[in-house]
C-alpha cells in the first residue's frame, strides 16, 4: 500500500523515475555479484528521515535493511511536535511512516541520541550508508536588546509547548496581557496567532496538551499583531492558513487599507498562488461597512503590520518583563520575492506584554566528526552527499535549511535517497565488506547504559495516549515526559 493523499503524491512518480522494482537497481540477493546485505541507517524519524527510508526500503526488495535512530522515545518529529493541533489531516502522513517502520526490512530505535549515546563514526563503521536527517533543533535569534526579557519566547518553544515537545513542557508562557506581538509573517506565525485566539471549544477537540489548554483557558490575550520587515507581496504564509484566520469565530481581522494601495495592479503578473493570496488580503482590508460592523463586535482581533523591523524589546518600568517593542519602519528596495527592507530612520513603539519571535528555525551540529556550516546552519553537501565523507548523507532541513512545506521536505528526501541508490549502483559505496549494523550499535548502547525503544514500544505509548484522549473527548492526550513514556513500556 503506497501513501495516499497529497503529502506523498510524489512517491509513485519518484518510483517510476528511479527504476524502483523494474530491475534497474542494484543486483538482488542471491546473484553472483558478491553483494551481501546492504545495511543503511537514518538518524531522525521525522519527515526527512521517513522520506529517505521509504524509497530505500521499497527500492530493492530484500537487499537493503534500514535502521532508524531517533533521539526521543516517540517518532515523527515535527509532524507530531510542529503541525498545529487543529490540523489533524496533515498528521495522516504518520500512518505511512508507521507502515515503513513496521516492515521487515526497517527497524526503529528510539531514545538514542546520536553524537552522545553513539557517535557518527561508530555508525559509519556499522553501516554501509548513514543519512543524517535530524532537522532543526534551534531557533534563529533576533539579536536585539531585551530579547531575553520574561514575556519573550521563540515560536519554536511556544509551538513545542502546546504540542507536547518534552523539552518545552515547562515553558509556562505568561498570557496575562491583552496584546501579543508575533514577529514574522509565515505559517508558523499564523498557527500561533490562531491558537492564541481560537475559541476553547475548538481547541478542546484537538490533541493540544492538557497543560497548554488549561493555560489558554486563563489567557487574557485578545489582540494579536503579526509584524514583518517587508510588505504584503512578500508574506511567507499560504492562503489556507490566511483563510483560517479570517474565518476564525469571534475574531476580527484588522488590516490597514493603505497598506494595499496600488497592489491590484502589481499582482497582475505574479504567480497565481501569490495573486490569490494578495487578492484575499486586499478583499479583507477593504471590507464593506456591514461586514465591518458585524466583526467589530467580535471579542478578539488580529492584524498584520508591514515594513516594520524590531529594534529593541522594551522593559517594564521595574525592568522585570517586556512591555512593548520598538520597531524601525522600513522601505522596500527592489520588488517581488527579492525585495529588501531598508530602515527609513523612523521608529514606532508597539505596546505588548507577550512577544513571540517567529523568524525561523536553525539546525545545530550533531557530532564533531560531521562537517557543519555554522553560517548557513546546514551540513555542506552536494545532492545530499556530505562533503568529504563518502557513505555519509543528509536530508531535510539540515541539508537545505529550514524552509518549505511537507511536500518540499518529502521531495528533498527522495532526492537524497536517489543519491544513495546511485552510489550503490555506481560502486561508490563498498558493499563487498559486510557490516554489523545494529549488532554492533546495540552492544555500544548497552555498554553505555542506553536502552532503545522499539516501534512496538512506541505503539504501546501511542495506544495509551489515544485511550487518555478518548476519555477527554479528543484524538489523543500526549505524554509530555519521556520518563513517563519509558515507565509505561517497562524501561
Amino acid at each position: 500500500g503506497h501513501p495516499p493523499g497529497p503529502c506523498l503524491a510524489p512517491w509513485s512518480a519518484w518510483q517510476r523515475g528511479c527504476g524502483v522494482g523494474d530491475g534497474t537497481g542494484p543486483p538482488q540477493e542471491g546473484g553472483d555479484d558478491g553483494w551481501g546485505r546492504i545495511l543503511h541507517c537514518t538518524v531522525g524519524f521525522g519527515l526527512a528521515g521517513a522520506g529517505t527510508a521509504l524509497p530505500l526500503r521499497d527500492g530493492h526488495h530484500d537487499l537493503v535493511q534500514v535502521d532508524i535512530y531517533e533521539k526521543l522515545p516517540v517518532p515523527f518529529g515535527l509532524v507530531r511536535f510542529g503541525v498545529a493541533p487543529d490540523h489533524p489531516e496533515v498528521k495522516n502522513v504518520t500512518k505511512t511512516f508507521g507502515q515503513t517502520a513496521r516492515s521487515e526490512r526497517c527497524r526503529y530505535y528510539g531514545n538514542v541520541t546520536v553524537g552522545r549515546d553513539v557517535t557518527v563514526a561508530e555508525l559509519r563503521q556499522a553501516y554501509h550508508a548513514v543519512v543524517l536527517s535530524y532537522g532543526a533543533e534551534d531557533n534563529r535569534i533576533l539579536g536585539i536588546p531585551g530579547e531575553n526579557l520574561p514575556g519573550v519566547y521563540s515560536a519554536r518553544a511556544f509551538v513545542g509547548w502546546y504540542n507536547g515537545l518534552p523539552e518545552n513542557r515547562d515553558l509556562k508562557p505568561d498570557l496575562s496581557c491583552e496584546t501579543a506581538l508575533i514577529l514574522g509573517h509565515g505559517n508558523v506565525a499564523l498557527d500561533i496567532a490562531r491558537i492564541l485566539l481560537s475559541p476553547l471549544d475548538l481547541l478542546r477537540k484537538t490533541d493540544i496538551t492538557e497543560c497548554s489548554l488549561a493555560a489558554l483557558a486563563c489567557s487574557k490575550v485578545k489582540r494579536v499583531w503579526l509584524a514583518g520587515r517587508r510588505g504584503p507581496l512578500q508574506v511567507a504564509f499560504t492562503i489556507k492558513e490566511l483563510r483560517e484566520m479570517i474565518n476564525l469565530p469571534g475574531t476580527q481581522p484588522v488590516l490597514n487599507p493603505a497598506d494595499f494601495t496600488g497592489l491590484e495592479n502589481a499582482v497582475k503578473d505574479v504567480p497565481r498562488p501569490r495573486k490569490r493570496l494578495t487578492e484575499l488580503l486586499i478583499k479583507t482590508a477593504l471590507q464593506k461597512p456591514g461586514e465591518m460592523a458585524a466583526q467589530a463586535a467580535a471579542p478578539r482581533q488580529w492584524g498584520l503590520k508591514f515594513q516594520r523591523s524590531p529594534q529593541e524589546v522594551l522593559p517594564s518600568a521595574d525592568g522585570t518583563r517586556a512591555r512593548g517593542v520598538r520597531m524601525a519602519l522600513t522601505r522596500l528596495e527592489g520588488s517581488g520575492e527579492s525585495a529588501k527592507a531598508i530602515p527609513t530612520g523612523d521608529v514606532e513603539e508597539l505596546e505588548c506584554g507577550l512577544v513571540l519571535s517567529s523568524i525561523g528555525y536553525r539546525s545545530l551540529p550533531l557530532d564533531p566528526a560531521v562537517p557543519f556550516d555554522s553560517q548557513r546552519g546546514i551540513i555542506p553537501n552536494s545532492m545530499g552527499r556530505v562533503e568529504g565523507a563518502p557513505g555519509l548523507y543528509c536530508s531535510g532541513w539540515v541539508k537545505r535549511g529550514p524552509t518549505g512545506v511537507i511536500i518540499t521536505t518529502m521531495n528533498d528526501s527522495f532526492d537524497t535517497a536517489q543519491s544513495v541508490l546511485e552510489d550503490l549502483r555506481g560502486g561508490v559505496l563498498d558493499v563487498s565488506v559486510s557490516r554489523e549494523g545494529f549488532g554492533a550499535v546495540g552492544s555500544i548502547l548497552s555498554s553505555r547504559g542506553v536502552r532503545p525503544v522499539s516501534f512496538s514500544d512506541w505503539e504501546k505509548i501511542d495506544a495509551a495516549e489515544v485511550a487518555r484522549g478518548k476519555a477527554a473527548g479528543k484524538p489523543r492526550e500526549k505524554i509530555v515526559d519521556p520518563q513517563e513514556m519509558l515507565q509505561l513500556i517497562g524501561h
